[in-house]
């Protein structure tokens, strides 16, 4: 059977005109400075200072790649990014589920208070300096602890798995395991988690991200270099580069360090970047559908 061609009306045709034109404008927008920083860091630096980089490296070499991982540190930092961000968001990811579960439960008492509860720390916190003196106190200082445990729980977060629970799995379903025998943590891995893929998928992104591009509470909390984080070895990498250009006597040798700097400066955003932009697509289908159902009340 032949396909039935829509017919869209003139309003209909400009406003999908529209909306396409606006769409690649804001694409454009959004992708220009990551193609530009990854060129910049593959061209040569005369260039990029000189602002004859548009768009395509220009005078291709990995001298500032070389400069980068000439610090030995930066594998050290790879790997404790990659475990702390691991622990991490499954720590996370564990605690956020067994609060949205039973918030989501209608027979849940006391359910709206909690909520309540919960609600009120989005709006109001301690601060850094509470924060700090808690950890302290709780000696977790110079410990992945202390990265991890003070934001065990996104409120957001919290709330978004919440609402798709309650949305998205129906609460017949959990009453008929219920009747046939399942317990609450029964009902919760066998029923609830498994139709959940989509919005695991994408608070797990947004917890894993949050790890991956931390170095604030790295600064405060750690001081062996062996616990660093990669974003603290590169935030190194960055303020050595740019005492070298301060020391140098020469104004030449101090112009040719500040070029150096800068495509170092896009290599260092490129190696940060790059783990989280590999792992993006393959949660990417379960954005639109985890967000959307997980954000409205039905």
């Amino acid at each position: 059977m032949a396909k039935k061609k829509v017919i869209h009306s003139l309003n209909d045709r400009i406003f999908n005109t529209v909306n396409y034109a606006i769409l690649t404008v804001i694409l454009l927008i959004i992708l220009f400075p990551l193609i530009y920083t990854l060129s910049a860091s593959f061209s040569d630096p005369k260039m990029v200072t000189s602002g004859k980089l548009y768009f395509l490296p220009v005078g291709f070499n990995l001298n500032s790649y070389r400069e980068v991982f000439k610090n030995r540190d930066i594998l050290t930092g790879y790997r404790n990014t990659l475990f702390i961000t691991a622990i991490g968001t499954l720590a996370n990811m564990i605690l956020t589920v067994c609060g949205a579960y039973p918030l989501s439960r209608k027979d849940f008492y006391g359910r709206k208070v909690l909520m309540m509860l919960f609600s009120f720390t989005m709006f109001f916190s301690g601060g850094i300096i509470t924060t700090f003196l808690v950890v302290q106190s709780l000696g977790l200082m110079n410990s992945w602890a202390a990265l991890i445990l003070p934001g065990a729980v996104s409120t957001y977060n919290l709330i978004i798995m919440r609402t798709y629970f309650m949305n998205s799995v129906p609460y017949e379903l959990q009453e008929a395991a219920y009747i046939d025998g399942y317990s609450n943590l029964g009902i919760l891995v066998r029923v609830v988690l498994p139709l959940s893929g989509p919005i695991l998928a994408v608070i797990a992104l947004y917890y894993a991200v949050g790890y991956w591009n931390s170095y604030f509470s790295a600064m405060l909390y750690i001081s062996d270099r062996s616990k660093y984080p990669l974003q603290l070895f590169l935030r190194e990498v960055l303020i050595m580069n740019q005492a070298q250009n301060m020391l140098d006597a020469s104004a030449e040798e101090m112009a040719r360090q500040a070029m150096r700097a800068e495509t170092i400066k896009y290599s260092v955003i490129v190696v940060s970047s790059v783990p989280m932009l590999i792992l993006y697509p393959f949660v990417q289908k379960f954005f639109v559908k985890g967000v959307m159902i997980g954000a409205l009340k039905g």
